[in-house]
């Protein structure tokens, strides 16, 4: 681990989630339960069964500090462990978060029928979390499967790493799009809390879904192409 790192794996577990709370999704997605007392990174992640070097790498990725793994370097982390993170990461988004800010949508707007721009707020919604679905469940099915293939060693003559990545969008920009609608378009009514709190989940999401696709984009694809490399010069 560089010594640039905000992080190590001699740190408290503790200090990290406190110094910065969005962690707390990182360990969730790691499969890393709560109430750890003053144990180490590392002691925290080896008791559960996660790969450490994994875990820093995405969580100093996260942080934004001044990073050593751009080159996607699968000798300072794991590659199937990072998958299982992006995998867990789907799971949440689709599960949970995204049909939970749909039921907050509903009880903020006024769904009577009478106010159009409630409805092409929820109609809005549902297309993109259609899309997400879609941009999700490709990765789960074709690139994942494509990748634990070679894991195995095995590389396929019609595909690769960077024939993803050259299509691979960015899935929080239609989010952007909904909260200026919100935002400029939806009349304040009575009491706005609700409005504000679901927009404040929105908010979250946008930057959680944006700091998804670049762990995707900086780590995993990187990581995949050095594995073909390696591949193909063992071929």
């Amino acid at each position: 681990m560089s010594e640039t790192h905000k992080y190590r794996e001699t740190d408290k577990m503790s200090d990290l989630i406190c110094d910065n709370y969005s962690l707390l999704m990182v360990m969730s997605r790691f499969g890393l339960s709560l109430g750890f007392g003053d144990k180490s990174v590392k002691d925290v992640c080896e008791a559960q069964g996660v790969d450490y070097r994994t875990f820093l790498a995405v969580a100093n990725f996260i942080s934004r500090e001044p990073y050593a793994y751009s080159n996607g370097n699968t000798d300072d982390f794991s590659l199937p462990a990072l998958m299982d993170y992006l995998k867990r990461a789907h799971t949440y988004f689709l599960d949970f978060n995204l049909p939970a800010i749909r039921r907050k949508l509903i009880e903020a707007i006024d769904c009577s029928g009478a106010n159009d721009v409630a409805f092409l707020i929820l109609k809005f919604y549902d297309e993109y979390v259609k899309e997400v679905r879609r941009h999700m469940e490709y990765e789960n099915e074709a690139v994942f499967t494509y990748v634990d293939g070679v894991l195995r060693g095995h590389l396929s003559e019609d595909y690769d790493i960077a024939t993803f990545a050259s299509h691979h969008n960015q899935i929080d920009l239609k989010l952007k799009e909904l909260k200026n609608i919100i935002i400029k378009y939806y009349p304040e009514k009575g009491n706005n809390n609700l409005l504000n709190a679901v927009l404040f989940d929105i908010f979250n999401c946008e930057q959680d879904l944006a700091s998804h696709c670049q762990v995707e984009d900086y780590l995993f694809v990187p990581a995949v192409a050095q594995m073909e490399r390696r591949l193909r010069n063992e071929q």
